[in-house]
């Protein structure tokens, strides 16, 4: 009897492992067909947010592809990533050249589609900084909205892909930041600075940051010398006369 027991037991037990087996094999069926769909997603996304341009029609193809294939993956966040990007994009360039009902529409739908990725991956500090984006386009500047701005740099304070497009955003509403965040945001200009990003660190002091340039030269003094130099010649340039610290303006000529 204590021989029969014990042989039930070995059959459940392996039944149980079959059926283990069984499942494991359904999961690498339907996982690993999920990852490399999710591939060419991640391909598109860094191709966004390095401002490749596409030709018309590119990204609204790619879109209906990623939607097909996000139907059988229950939200992968890459493919969800790659849809709020893309959806951001469109509503970009139908702000440019379609009416305002296109655009409103245009930018409702990427806002529902980056809240929906935001929701699956919340540490995803670009798309904070769309969210922030779009709702100022959507609706003017609206105090609730800083918290969208908030939290992208909380996530990622000196990411220097997000800070190209970030730094211009931030240093329009500078005045109307806390003291911390105001910080972060003049941190993030001197690492643009160091970082050789002179284009955009010097259009951003002659435009939206001007009434604050004088905290912003400061804020080089640690920045390493070749940058403040190059950074210094290229507003010497724009006929742009102000004081980077450690630098002398008189000798530099148009480039």
């Amino acid at each position: 009897m204590a021989s029969s027991g014990r042989y039930v037991t070995q059959v459940g037990v392996r039944g149980a492992l079959l059926l283990l087996g069984f499942a494991g094999s359904l999961w690498s069926f339907f996982a690993f067909p999920s990852f490399w769909r999710a591939v060419p997603a991640r391909s598109v996304i860094e191709s966004i947010i390095a401002g490749q341009h596409f030709k018309p029609g590119v990204l609204t193809s790619v879109l209906v592809n990623i939607d097909r294939e996000a139907r059988q993956t229950l939200n992968h966040p890459a493919l969800e990533r790659a849809e709020a990007l893309i959806k951001l994009r469109i509503a970009e360039k139908t702000i440019q050249r379609q009416s305002l009902e296109e655009s409103e529409r245009e930018l409702t739908a990427a806002e529902q589609k980056t809240k929906l990725s935001l929701c699956l991956n919340p540490s995803d500090a670009y798309l904070w900084l769309m969210l922030y984006w779009g709702s100022n386009l959507q609706n003017g500047f609206e105090e609730r909205s800083l918290a969208y701005l908030h939290q992208s740099y909380d996530l990622a304070a000196t990411e220097g892909w997000i800070a190209l497009r970030r730094n211009k955003l931030a240093l329009a509403i500078l005045a109307q930041l806390n003291e911390s965040l105001q910080e972060k945001v003049v941190s993030e200009f001197a690492a643009l600075v160091n970082s050789g990003f002179t284009d955009s660190a010097s259009a951003n002091i002659a435009t939206v940051g001007w009434a604050h340039r004088d905290r912003l030269l400061a804020s080089l003094s640690q920045v390493d010398i070749n940058s403040r130099e190059t950074f210094a010649r290229a507003l010497a340039y724009d006929g742009i006369s102000v004081s980077v610290p450690g630098v002398e303006i008189s000798g530099f000529s148009r480039r």
